[in-house]
């Protein structure tokens, strides 16, 4: 009996082909949308937590300033050479530690040029922020000691600067140092805040600090943690150590911070996860707004069919077989269009992720409830007009105009 009714209502959706492809359209916005959004948003976060570990694995950065006032307080107080000794020789349960120094200058070879950021640290710093040696070597702990002019290239400096040829014991200028090149980097791509990752000149500490900064101030001190359990343990060794040398009593604000890069990671995972929820929010209403659009065709329907009901309960049709009737037909709109949702979402989705270069996920589970939904749509609005045809009298019905 189903079977029969549900092709009845069928080749009435068919007969009204316009009329149903319209009434189906605030469903098909509705799905397409939420399953677009909620696929961008999970893609979107999985390229934050990709982007974030190629910043170093379970990274720490220890910088001057108060948190409160951001890192570049003009009243930090900066941290030396002996402070990042000490953090290597006080602090357990790390992989290692580097000394960071920044600079931006302009670095030559040969008649290209380009200005880059040159970074002074130790070798442990390949270590600490996930980079990889392409070809050749970082520097050794006789050539940090004796502040040697040497360097390694970053992917993109080492592109821009020499195109397809081997650096390896070619000379440049950077800034005012004439520098060796003793190694290049893998490439590692943007980081997570856009910057570009592979545009960096690493030297040893002390030649960046005496030779181009002229000044013994470490900017910041990076810490790599020996696993994701150690991270909240090694925090807090730096935080007590830092008060201690800097002679901060309990109590009192620090005049540093240290960030943790998994607190930061789920920090922007959970702003992409609210905003993705948010806009799927907003955009189920069209959904709401297609049940309401079919509620209205429905009851068209069952005015303009009075007399086709009425002779069915007249020659023996039930109620809840005339019912069942319409409440199918409601339903199969809002699945043809909730399965037409799906369809546009996902091709949407995916054409959004190629242009923005996003990692490919898939949500089973939200297509299936959008799809899921959109037939609860069918029902919860197909059962008025259904009931509306159930309840009608057949000698009324037969004598409708």
């Amino acid at each position: 009996m189903i079977g029969s009714i549900l092709l009845m209502a069928l080749r009435e959706i068919r007969r009204h082909g316009m009329r149903s492809a319209l009434t189906t359209l605030g469903i098909v916005i509705g799905v397409a949308a939420v399953v677009a959004l909620v696929t961008i948003g999970r893609a979107t976060t999985a390229k934050v937590t990709a982007d974030v570990a190629k910043m170093g694995n379970d990274l720490l950065t220890v910088m001057p300033g108060a948190e409160r006032r951001g890192p570049m307080s003009s009243d930090a107080r900066p941290f030396t050479t002996a402070d990042v000794k000490a953090v290597k020789r006080e602090i357990g349960s790390v992989r290692g530690v580097a000394p960071v120094v920044n600079a931006s200058a302009l670095v030559v070879a040969g008649n290209t040029n380009r200005t880059t950021s040159v970074t002074g640290t130790w070798s442990d710093f390949a270590t600490v922020r996930g980079y990889e040696v392409e070809s050749g070597r970082l520097f050794t702990e006789g050539e940090e000691n004796s502040s040697a002019a040497v360097c390694v290239l970053g992917a993109t400096v080492t592109s821009e600067l020499f195109g397809g040829q081997d650096p390896i014991g070619q000379s440049v200028r950077v800034g005012s140092i004439s520098c060796n090149v003793i190694g290049t980097l893998v490439a590692k791509g943007q980081g997570s805040f856009g910057a570009d990752q592979d545009d960096i000149v690493l030297m040893p500490l002390r030649t960046v600090q005496r030779r181009i900064r002229g000044t013994d101030d470490v900017n910041s001190i990076a810490v790599s943690a020996s696993s994701d359990a150690a991270i909240p343990r090694v925090k807090s060794q730096l935080e007590a150590l830092f008060r201690e040398r800097r002679r901060i009593t309990p109590g009192k604000t620090p005049d540093f911070n240290v960030r943790d890069m998994k607190e930061i990671a789920q920090a922007m995972q959970s702003i992409t996860g609210s905003m993705t929820a948010l806009l799927s929010a907003i955009a189920a209403v069209s959904l709401v707004v297609g049940g309401i659009g079919i509620m209205n065709i429905m009851l068209v329907s069952v005015t303009e069919r009075t007399r086709e009901i009425g002779i069915r309960m007249a020659i023996g049709a039930q109620a809840h077989e005339v019912l069942l009737q319409f409440l199918l037909e409601a339903v199969a709109l809002s699945l043809m269009g909730g399965l037409a949702g799906v369809i546009i979402g996902l091709g949407g989705s995916m054409a959004a992720i190629a242009a923005l270069d996003l990692p490919l996920t898939f949500a089973p589970e939200i297509i299936a409830l959008a799809f899921g939904f959109s037939a609860l749509v069918g029902v919860g609005f197909g059962y008025f007009p259904a009931r509306k045809a159930a309840r009608l009298h057949p000698i009324q019905a037969l004598r409708y105009e």
